[in-house]
């Protein structure tokens, strides 16, 4: 009686499942296949978002087990072997049933299990060895097929338009932060955006993204990247604040992403409040060296050259050109990176950081977001989501970087 409201084609999972294949064999070269316990991975490696367990062997077909949701699966997913189960004590069994067993050695994507689940797996499942898997997963999401990027290319498309075109003509100084999110949400709502932002690090959330008005740039954050923002509240320390104004003579940043079919493009937008010829120097030079860095690892990211070499060249520059203190942050806001992998998380493997040295390859995206903290005054920056090609970078969320004026 019902239809899966979309599918993902039977030949790009198992793509995905032998990307994953590849990489365990280097990853974890004794392990027979790998387990998924995570709901998003379990969703990348099948195309459906289930509640349970996959299991991936190297050799044979896999099995997706499910404790809740199995009709679902049957309507979304080309795995052909969709079966029940109440207990990790039934995993072993089932996937003997299904021509796919065991082996004795097994990988596990241990990030999607809490500490009380693993104990108890490796109680069900004591006559196996469990060894870490998952780099092997993070890898292969890394690299981007077509039918990724056509979906991240749209919503870069979206993205733009909404916080380069459409928003300022809805925003203005006098607005608190919190009226400023409630537009940009209603902006991105009638764009297309899907409502969700999901983050891979362990216990981190987002919710539609950071707006700091002025000195919210610089406040305080224990969220993993250099802008700063005073949230909602506490228990809520995301968008924007009730209790903070954006004034004119003051930047405001919109660091907020965009979600189409699951998949997410990250993008900040700088806005003055005020016309665009009334930029103090202080944060037009800041920006514009944002904006420089942004630029150079553009044309720099080809297939060959590392996350590593990308961060040196950036925090080199910034320490040349009288920037250091700010960079990506200041004080504790500072942040050892200048972007990250993105996907179906917004912070994807890898970093753009030191000491990693995994090549950049054809079909990676990447959002590069270097930004500048002004003491005093507030943030200012930019950040895009790029595609990686043969010849460099290629910016899939617009190529207007600049600063808005807004009066």
């Amino acid at each position: 009686m019902f239809e899966a409201v979309a599918i993902i084609p039977r030949e790009e999972l198992v793509r995905r499942q032998d990307a994953v294949r590849k990489h365990l064999q280097v990853v974890a070269p004794k392990a027979g296949g790998i387990i998924v316990f995570s709901r998003l991975n379990i969703y990348y490696l099948t195309g459906t978002f289930g509640q349970g367990v996959f299991w991936l062997p190297l050799e044979g077909e896999p099995v997706l087990m499910l404790r809740k949701g199995v009709n679902r699966a049957r309507l979304e997913s080309g795995i052909d072997t969709i079966v029940s189960f109440k207990s990790y004590s039934e995993l072993s069994g089932l996937c003997a049933d299904a021509g796919s067993p065991f082996t004795g050695t097994i990988a596990a994507v241990m990030a999607g299990l809490t500490w009380q689940l693993g104990n108890l797996l490796a109680a069900k499942l004591r006559g196996y060895t469990i060894v870490p898997g998952d780099h092997a997963v993070a890898l292969a999401k890394m690299v981007k097929s077509e039918f990724e990027l056509d979906i991240m290319r749209r919503c870069g498309e979206k993205h733009h338009r909404c916080l380069h075109d459409i928003l300022p003509g809805k925003i203005h100084p006098g607005m608190t932060e919190r009226e400023i999110s409630h537009k940009a949400w209603e902006v991105f709502f009638a764009e297309g955006h899907m409502g969700i932002l999901r983050m891979q690090a362990h216990d981190e959330e987002c919710f539609l993204g950071h707006v700091s008005a002025g000195d919210s740039g610089n406040y305080p954050s224990s969220f993993n990247g250099p802008l700063g923002l005073r949230g909602e509240h506490p228990g809520s320390a995301l968008m924007g604040n009730a209790g903070k104004v954006w004034k004119k003579g003051e930047p405001l940043m919109m660091d907020i992403g965009f979600q189409i079919e699951g998949y997410h493009t990250d993008k900040t937008q700088a806005y003055f409040g005020g016309s665009a010829a009334s930029i103090p120097d202080n944060v037009r030079k800041a920006q514009d060296f944002c904006i420089e860095m942004q630029n150079w690892v553009c044309e720099n990211a080809c297939p060959g050259m590392t996350p590593n070499e990308l961060y040196t060249y950036c925090v080199e520059q910034a320490q040349k050109r009288g920037f250091a203190e700010g960079f990506m942050g200041l004080d504790e806001n500072k942040v050892p990176f200048v972007g990250h992998g993105i996907g179906l998380t917004i912070d994807e493997y890898p970093p753009i950081a030191k000491g990693f040295d995994v090549p950049l390859e054809k079909g990676m995206a990447l959002a590069i977001e270097p930004k500048q903290g002004i003491r005093g005054v507030a943030m200012v920056g930019v950040e895009n989501t790029f595609e990686i090609t043969e010849n460099g970078a290629r910016c899939i969320s617009g190529n207007e970087y600049d600063m808005v004026g807004v009066e």
